[in-house]
């Protein structure tokens, strides 16, 4: 007899990481529920994933992080909890933390990770002390005794693979369908790029669809409880300069290159807006990303433990473009 599919409530679902887990979550068959504003429903932006959600058969409830007694309300009616709220707002999920405690149901909390190993960085400022957020909400989880799973999904095809990381840190709009930045940065560059560091690091890079798959799998799995889940496919792992020259024998032609070295890079950070670029600095120069081995992972990896979720690969991503 199939177990019944855990209840999941999306808290951050009309983000851009939030509107891939809340359809994963759905078509994977769970219960699923979204916690949604009210100013959300009156928002031309947002209201268009609500109606997207509401075709899927998703529950929207209507609740906030600053009104404890909806969420309470809401949290209540499930049995997974995942955060995908934005980066400005990481600190605010002490009030979920608070608010599961409350409800005293919850058997798994996946907080808004979906990025970089937060504690395994060497991330200078200004995403030192982001990450640094990130691990204080770790350890309250912790400290509370709350169920948990940490995805670590390194970075989204969708701004880097689109782009070939060519995007100008702090002009990043990103949607479903596009990343909005100054100029025309919705296909990978076909005469110019420009390279961060010596080009050798190696990073990982996932399509949103494939996190978002991952991540709904995790939530009825023990295997993954009170651990970190590492996506890391291993045809998704490779170098910026490895990346280029997989994008030049799909065009035909070679770019000109500009290295940007780590000096220049370290003196072009000038205060918070610059948290893309120190972020860019700890993967694509310092190789954060893949400083551990799979045999030293600190947690599980999942297309090991989910052999059958069909991934998208770099050079399969890329063909779009061609």
């Amino acid at each position: 007899m199939a177990t019944e599919k855990s209840k999941i409530l999306v808290i951050g679902g009309t983000g851009y990481m939030g509107e891939f887990i809340v359809e994963a979550s759905a078509k994977a068959g769970n219960p699923t529920f979204a916690l949604v504003r009210e100013a959300s429903l009156s928002d031309p932006v947002k209201r268009k994933p609500v109606q997207c959600f509401k075709d899927l058969g998703v529950t929207i409830r209507n609740g906030d992080l600053n009104d404890h007694e909806s969420l309470v309300k809401a949290i209540k009616q499930v049995d997974v909890v995942i955060s995908t709220i934005g980066h400005k707002q990481v600190l605010d999920q002490t009030k979920i933390i608070s608010a599961i405690k409350e409800a005293g149901n919850v058997k798994r909390f996946l907080p808004a990770e979906f990025g970089t190993d937060v504690e395994r960085t060497s991330a200078v400022e200004p995403a030192k002390s982001f990450f640094a957020r990130k691990l204080q909400i770790r350890k309250a989880i912790e400290a509370e005794g709350i169920p948990y799973t940490y995805v670590v999904s390194d970075c989204c095809a969708g701004l880097y693979l689109r782009t070939l990381a060519q995007f100008e840190p702090g002009l990043i709009s990103p949607t479903r369908d596009k990343v909005i930045i100054f100029g025309d940065g919705n296909v990978p560059p076909r005469d110019k790029v420009t390279i961060l560091g010596d080009g050798n690091a190696k990073v990982v890079i996932n399509k949103e669809e494939d996190t978002a798959a991952y991540t709904i799998r995790t939530v009825d799995d023990p295997r993954t409880l009170n651990k970190t889940l590492y996506i890391k496919p291993p045809r998704n792992t490779l170098s910026m300069n490895e990346m280029v020259t997989l994008w030049e024998k799909k065009i035909g032609k070679s770019l000109e290159k500009t290295h940007i070295s780590e000096e220049e890079i370290l003196k072009s950070i000038h205060g918070p807006v610059d948290v893309f670029k120190s972020i860019n600095h700890a993967v694509f120069v310092k190789g954060d990303q893949t400083s551990f081995t799979k045999e030293t992972l600190f947690g599980v990896e999942a297309s090991e433990l989910y052999p059958d979720v069909k991934y998208t690969t770099v050079d399969e991503y890329l063909n779009q473009f061609t």
